[in-house]
């Protein structure tokens, strides 16, 4: 699909009105956005198409020499002098919040233009086609088991265009990328629910994947009837890629997450340079640092896209920002100002995070392994940046005994602890890996914008519970 023509034509709009606020303010900047997400699900009761987490606006943000002021609207057509005023009036902050105002430097304006556009084939299906493809999935696990309860195909693209607008900048672009999930609810002796995904750019690429899953996705769900809780203690452990981007996530993720330095709210600050993992271990966050559905060409501060080495042999070398917490700390930018939407500020949030892969095979890793568990598929996860205690769960674990993986399956399995402890007990990371598309993350417990993580797997001594 191409660029939003809604945006291009507030194109000048958007110039008028950056010119216009600069003669009051030392920076101004218009970002617009239009992103259409739709939902497709098919399951045994219902069907249908719904409007996923789309958005239309614009925030405009000014720079007053102390400080960043910002207002969202819906559109900016019109009197472009007459809005003007309007933005400044009502965004000048009253006497208690100039006060509290925090005082980054000058914003980065260096001189570009330029459009950003990845291609996708989103155009080429109908509604009925995506929906049809659903109940496809649907009636094919139905067909493969008597012991569904319920079965479930969902279809999620989205479409993201974007616009910024600054004195010396002018960049647009033009992305999209599709979840796909099949889900079974199945019943024998007790009730589990089980999931395979497929995600792309292009819906051809899920439409192709996803049915291929479907064998291995009933045979979890009878497998996961059977599991039972596992006994808590300390294990060797395998993670699958999922588990491992998990652990990358909720250790190093939110942790070195800059503006959490700013509010010395991150133990993570006073480690930087200092060895945090064994010297086998390599992450990286960024939004050019692989293609994912985190992956874009700017961020929503204007600039561009990312590729940064967060731990470089077990040393924790650098963390992520936004403008405003490099200029406080002095660092570079590194492309991780992002929004939940036109409406929210700008934070420091993570893209796509993940393990770099090593040398070791998979199977050498598992047979490595006198007893302990390989654990499979992210559930949820948490983490506290200011005392580095983390909590990750897995959907499931399979048994390892003298080697070999067994077929006694434990389910659900929670990993806690410190994460220096964690990341240091990394013996072996594979040859392999994959970065898991289908997540999203919230600062705290809200401002949801779209992650990726993923890696190799890794061997290391954990606490499950």
């Amino acid at each position: 699909m191409a660029f939003s023509k809604f945006l291009n034509d507030r194109r000048v709009a958007a110039k008028e009105l950056v010119a216009e606020l600069r003669k009051s303010f030392a920076y101004a900047s218009v970002l617009g956005t239009d992103v259409r997400a739709t939902v497709y699900i098919a399951d045994f009761k219902s069907s249908g198409v719904r409007d996923g987490a789309g958005e239309c606006g614009f925030v405009v943000r000014m720079w007053n020499g102390r400080a960043f002021l910002e207002y969202s609207l819906d559109d900016i057509s019109g009197d472009i002098q007459k809005l003007a005023k309007k933005i400044i009036n009502e965004a000048t902050p009253s006497k208690p919040l100039f006060d509290k105002e925090i005082k980054p430097s000058a914003p980065v304006d260096e001189p570009l233009v330029k459009s950003f556009h990845r291609e996708n084939d989103f155009a080429e299906y109908s509604d009925g086609e995506i929906l049809g493809f659903c109940k496809k999935i649907r009636d094919s696990i139905k067909a493969k088991t008597d012991k569904a309860v319920n079965a479930s195909g969902y279809i999620l693209p989205f479409e993201v265009s974007k616009l910024f607008v600054s004195e010396n900048r002018e960049l647009d672009q033009n992305y999209g990328w599709v979840n796909a999930m099949a889900i079974v609810i199945y019943s024998d002796g007790k009730t589990v629910r089980a999931r395979e995904d497929a995600y792309s750019t292009k819906m051809s690429d899920v439409f192709a994947e996803l049915p291929k899953k479907l064998d291995k996705l009933v045979t979890l769900a009878a497998k996961l009837t059977k599991s039972k809780p596992i006994t808590p203690g300390v294990y060797d452990v395998i993670t699958d890629s999922s588990i491992s981007g998990l652990i990358a996530h909720e250790a190093f993720g939110h942790g070195v997450e800059m503006d959490q330095f700013v509010k010395d709210r991150a133990l993570a600050k006073r480690y930087v340079g200092k060895y945090v993992a064994s010297p086998i271990t390599n992450m990286r966050d960024g939004a050019a640092a692989t293609l994912s559905a985190a992956s874009f060409f700017f961020d929503d501060e204007g600039s561009l896209a990312g590729d940064t080495q967060i731990i470089k042999d077990g040393i924790l070398v650098a963390g992520m920002c936004d403008s405003v917490s490099a200029s406080q700390l002095g660092a570079e930018v590194t492309g991780n100002g992002r929004r939940e939407s036109y409406k929210r500020k700008a934070y420091t949030r993570m893209t796509n995070t993940f393990f770099e892969k090593g040398e070791d095979k998979l199977e050498d890793m598992i047979a490595s392994i006198k007893h302990g568990y390989m654990l499979f598929d992210t559930n949820n996860g948490m983490e506290d940046p200011k005392n580095w205690q983390i909590q990750c769960t897995a959907e499931y674990g399979i048994e390892i005994i003298d080697g070999k993986l067994t077929d006694n399956y434990v389910s659900p399995v929670v990993i806690s602890g410190s994460v220096p402890e964690l990341l240091k007990s990394i013996t072996m990371v594979s040859d392999g890996m994959e970065i898991i598309g289908a997540g999203m993350c919230g600062k705290g417990y809200k401002e949801w914008v779209k992650v990726t993580d993923g890696g190799p797997a890794l061997k290391v001594r954990a606490k499950l519970g």
